[in-house]
């Protein structure tokens, strides 16, 4: 807990000290912080549809990975059972 009141002091004296050594005034900071902070909210509205668009590429692309698994796995199964069938079917005659 003693840590997170450092960090949390040390963070506060850092934003304290750059206020006070800042290389404009404070009004122009003022300003400045305020158009940033429009910015911010400007891309924090797009945000939610960004995210959503990279979530449903991200979900087509493991659907398409997971579908090319299964038929790897129904491929690899059809196979082994015509080889398992055949097998069984000469060792069942005798030809083994």
């Amino acid at each position: 807990m003693k840590f997170v009141w450092g960090l949390l002091l040390g963070f506060a004296l850092g934003v304290a000290a750059g206020l006070l050594l800042a290389p404009q005034s404070g009004e122009a900071t003022r300003a400045q912080l305020s158009e940033q902070g429009i910015m911010l909210r400007d891309r924090s509205g797009t945000l939610p549809d960004e995210l959503r668009a990279r979530a449903n590429t991200v979900t087509g692309q493991l659907r398409a990975r997971a579908n090319d698994a299964i038929e790897q796995g129904r491929e690899v199964y059809s196979r082994t059972k015509d080889d398992l069938s055949e097998r069984y079917s000469k060792a069942k005659s005798g030809e083994l």
